[in-house]
């Protein structure tokens, strides 16, 4: 799964923008705290729910039950705004 083309992410400070740019169904602004932002990042390559979960482990002190409930959660939403090639 990757982050559509059509959307671009912004930093600023503590906080990631990400706005659809392209032909998307999506017409609006996401903030993203820093740990959504994480996970935006690694859909900016070809990657899985599975290895998002893994760099996660290894940047951030918690549990993986923990981690991977915050993977599925950010993704859901993503999917449900059609940001996310799969």
């Amino acid at each position: 799964m990757k982050l559509k083309d059509g959307f671009i992410t912004h930093e600023t400070g503590d906080e990631q923008i990400m706005v659809s740019a392209g032909e998307t169904k999506f017409s609006g602004l996401v903030k993203s705290n820093a740990t959504a932002a994480f996970i935006v990042n690694c859909l900016k390559e070809d990657t899985t729910e599975k290895e998002i979960v893994e760099k996660m482990l290894e940047k951030y002190d918690a549990p993986e039950n923990v981690i991977s409930a915050d993977v599925k959660k950010i993704l859901d939403k993503l999917r449900s705004i059609g940001a996310l090639d799969e």
